[in-house]
Formats: C-alpha cells, sequence, structure tokens
C-alpha cells in the first residue's frame, strides 16, 4: 500500500488526525523483519545516532509524532505513534529498552551487538567513529494502525 493511501485509511478511522503531519521512513537495518516486529505489536521502541539526525537535516523525533513504516520496497506497512524519546549515551540504554525493540532474543547483550555493527557501519559512511558514549535516541512507540 501506499503511503498516502494509508494515512487516508487511518484518518477515515480517526479524523481528529487528518491534518496531522507524519514521516514516512524504513528501519535502517533489515527493514522487512523490524516492520513486521512493529506491525505485530512487538517491536515498540527504535534507536538511533543524535549525531546522525544533525547531519542529515533530520529533525529528532519527539511524543505524539506520527511515522509511517516502510518496507524495503517503500510500501507502508503500519502506522506509530511515538510516546516517548529519551537521549542517552550508548552504554547507558538499558535492558528494558533492548526488550521493548524486540530484536533477537530481547536482551541487552543482543541489543549491544547488533546496534554495535549498525552504528559503526552508519558512523563510517560519514567519516566518523563510533565509541559508546555516543548520544543515542531511544524512541519508544505505539502501533496505531
Amino acid at each position: 500500500m501506499k503511503v498516502e493511501e494509508l494515512w487516508r485509511e487511518f484518518t477515515a478511522k480517526h479524523p481528529e488526525y487528518k491534518d496531522e503531519e507524519y514521516m514516512a521512513w524504513p528501519y535502517g537495518s533489515v527493514p522487512n523483519e523490524l516492520a513486521e516486529l512493529t506491525q505485530k505489536g512487538i517491536k515498540t521502541a527504535t534507536a538511533s545516532a543524535y549525531e546522525l539526525y544533525e547531519l542529515e537535516n533530520e529533525p529528532v523525533p519527539e511524543p505524539e509524532d506520527f511515522s509511517i513504516i516502510l518496507d524495503s520496497t517503500g510500501e507502508a506497512v503500519c502506522i506509530i505513534r511515538t510516546t516517548r524519546i529519551d537521549v542517552v549515551p550508548f552504554d547507558e540504554v538499558t535492558a528494558d529498552f533492548a526488550w521493548k525493540e524486540g530484536e533477537g532474543d530481547r536482551s541487552l547483550q543482543y541489543w549491544r551487538k547488533v546496534h554495535t555493527e549498525f552504528f559503526e557501519e552508519e558512523y563510517a559512511r560519514h567519516g566518523m567513529s563510533f565509541n559508546e558514549k555516543i548520544k543515542v535516541v531511544c524512541e519508544e512507540f505505539e502501533r496505531v494502525y
């Protein structure tokens, strides 16, 4: 389904949100798998590197923001609404947050392993070096449609 179609469908059932703005984006790593976890309500959080928002001239998400999650082909999968944002050093991300990310065995150890790999690649693409003190945007959300 196209982004605009999904938004129209959602706002037909929730007209109070008709004039709200939204972003549409795929997850940076394994977009289809993570979109499916989000659609199923297993994944209720995501993490991103704070510094990269500035480099890419993107706004940091805020509570109440809507996002349409895309798969790897750009098709709209579901709609989420941000419920909480915390910006913390990488090495202070909690086991509770890792569980909410819903990936792998949902442990903090798994979270750190896959996110270290992901952030190392992302930082290298921008000519930067990853370290465990980088600021991480910890976004919690609910699937609303």
